[in-house]
């Protein structure tokens, strides 16, 4: 199925606040398991967190390096590179009215309450 979605690749360290916290909830156990890699203009493999939203495609590029190095740092994961339970459901709370996550595989497999 082809999608007229705008597709944009951009740096981790671009994205606003926002989409990063978007990002957190739909990739709660991490990024670097999730990394796609393809080829670019330049004929280069690049390796990207794919994220989708209603009317764009991004393409974030990182390495598995990258990528493990955000979570060790960033305050919202545990020590074992898991979104915080109080951080998740405040970004659930913040952002509950965005369908696009609700309808993201990995957001619904990571948010479903026992």
């Amino acid at each position: 199925m082809k999608t007229s979605k705008l597709r944009i690749i951009l740096n981790y360290e671009k994205l606003s606040a926002v989409l990063k916290e978007q990002i957190k909830l739909v990739y709660p156990e991490g990024f670097s398991q999730h990394l796609i890699e393809y080829t670019n203009k330049h004929g280069a493999a690049v390796s990207a967190l794919p994220f989708e939203t209603d009317d764009k495609i991004y393409m974030i590029k990182m390495s598995v390096n990258l990528a493990t190095q955000l979570i060790e740092i960033d305050p919202d994961y545990s020590e074992d590179g898991i979104l915080l339970e109080q951080i998740k459901d405040k970004y659930q709370d913040e952002h509950s009215d965005i369908d696009y996550l609700s309808e993201n595989d990995n957001y619904n497999r990571n948010t479903q309450r026992i």
